[in-house]
């Protein structure tokens, strides 16, 4: 379960901004796309390229997963697994061996047919050749095996709570055996989209793929279009530049969207944490007592409220309300600048406050920074150019002493796990209640992921400052437009205009 997301518009963690539709293949709209039905799509981090089985960020799922890639499951709108190339899937009573079924006549954009050798394929791929660290997430597999054209076995070492919702992630893509020689340019997936173009530094365009499986898609292209800031991008929506803003970056500016006649604002939730991080492995974070003091000195809701206009939950901890385990934890450190003080002995620190370059990030810093302060903890911020340099410097090496960074992977707490993740947290007791919550049954998976959210929340591991909120506006007439963000993908197929 180790996982960090980015969120594209909303510029995330490694970072995605999300989504969804129904069951994959048939939640299109009926017939072969108009040929004048196209889309275009505001967002604000590009990927640095198109390889997501090598290259951190979700910029990369949030276009091509379930556009381009997809898997034997998905997630739907609900959360709820759904069949998408696998028909249907059997689970043996020991809970180790899973058979899926797969769709028949099924071809990859190249031509290649889809069978069950592409499964072995893409799984023992993910072990041999990815190189995230949320490779780790399958390390319960133990083979996968082709019993016929159209039927694959998964066997596992011991049962697996998390497995089968790691299959809706981009670890559970299927390639083409034929097909990933160049996949930081050239995807080749069985999806509704294939890549038309991509301009790097302003746009990438999905093509709809003539010979999909499924219901072909509404829209003959849809094109993300990036953006530097959110006034440019809210602007490009205003002159008809674009078509959907898919994750607002000023929701002080929603106003500018009022008329009903010419726009439509969706507003739901996320998977999406905004993390105040803290490096657990060095002065003074390395002191529970000094992460304390942070929790303490931060109030959420004057923060929301200025940063955010007050758009996003506060949560209080690293699970979403959209998790059966989730508890509100935001009783557990109230806002209390004498006590901070008092954990503090009287001292003070500098700090390096090194954020990316992303308006929720930078709109929150300001805030945190001022809190601080008031406690004796001067932090100095730093922007860094997101992706590139973020990911270098802080979550590649460890360089910071606190940061602000939207982690919008699904079901995420477990990145907490690994020690030499950038928050380099310790605790050997959180990672033995992810193992036992993992191969318990729901009941005990439940309990024990609430104790671990609750040991993460008082060790202080990191501060949540809000749920980030899934903020879309769109032109009248653009149907099919996800609610609530809680995949990885930016899910295209059941986009449509009127």
């Amino acid at each position: 379960m180790r996982r960090i997301g980015i969120w594209i518009a909303a510029g995330g963690l490694l970072l995605a901004t999300a989504a969804c539709g129904g069951a994959g293949g048939g939640n299109g709209g009926a017939g072969g796309p108009a040929k004048t039905q196209t889309l275009s799509v505001g967002a604000v981090a590009e990927p640095a390229n198109l390889d997501f089985t090598s290259t951190e960020g979700a910029a990369i799922p949030q276009a091509l997963l379930v556009n381009v890639y997809e898997g034997l499951v998905k997630l739907d709108q609900d959360g709820k697994i759904v069949p998408l190339l696998a028909e249907k899937w059997d689970v043996s009573e020991d809970r180790k061996t899973y058979t899926f079924t797969l769709r028949p006549n099924v071809k990859f954009s190249s031509g290649a047919p889809f069978t069950a050798d592409d499964v072995v394929f893409s799984l023992d791929r993910v072990k041999s050749d990815w190189k995230l660290k949320i490779k780790t997430q399958l390390d319960v597999v133990d083979k996968v095996e082709k019993k016929d054209d159209s039927t694959a076995v998964v066997t596992l070492k011991q049962p697996s709570n998390g497995f089968l919702y790691a299959m809706t992630s981009r670890l559970g893509a299927m390639f083409s055996r034929t097909g990933v020689a160049d996949l930081a340019n050239k995807p080749v997936g069985t999806g509704p989209y294939v890549l038309g173009s991509w301009r790097r530094g302003d746009s990438l365009r999905l093509d709809a793929n003539p010979s999909y499986w499924g219901t072909k898609p509404a829209l003959s292209s849809v094109t993300l279009k990036y953006f530097k800031d959110a006034t440019a991008m809210n602007n490009a929506l205003l002159t008809g530049g674009i078509d959907v803003i898919s994750s607002v970056q000023a929701p002080e500016s929603l106003q500018q969207f009022a008329d009903p006649n010419r726009f439509e604002t969706i507003e739901g939730t996320t998977n999406g944490e905004v993390v105040l991080s803290m490096n657990n492995g060095r002065p003074p974070f390395d002191d529970k007592k000094v992460r304390q003091a942070v929790r303490h000195a931060i109030d959420h809701k004057a923060l929301l409220d200025t940063a955010w206009a007050g758009r996003g939950q506060l949560i209080g901890s690293m699970v979403p309300p959209t998790d059966p385990w989730y508890e509100d934890r935001t009783g557990d450190y109230p806002y209390d600048p004498a006590k901070a003080k008092e954990l503090l002995g009287g001292k003070t620190y500098d700090v390096k406050l090194r954020i990316p370059s992303l308006p929720y990030a930078v709109n929150s810093a300001q805030v945190v920074k001022s809190q601080l302060a008031q406690v004796g903890i001067n932090a100095e911020i730093e922007p860094l150019e997101f992706p590139a340099r973020w990911l270098d410097q802080v979550f590649t090496k460890g360089d910071y002493d606190l940061s602000i960074i939207n982690h919008v992977e699904p079901r995420d707490l477990g990145i907490f796990a690994d020690k030499s993740y950038y928050f380099r947290y310790d605790n050997p007791e959180f990672g033995k209640l992810l193992a036992s919550a993992d191969a318990g049954t729901e009941q005990e998976q439940a309990a024990d992921l609430k104790q671990a959210a609750k040991l993460l929340s008082e060790d202080a591991a990191a501060d949540w400052l809000f749920l980030f909120p899934n903020l879309i506006v769109a032109k009248k007439g653009v149907t099919g437009l996800p609610k609530n963000a809680i995949a990885e993908s930016f899910d295209f197929t059941g986009l449509a205009k009127q």
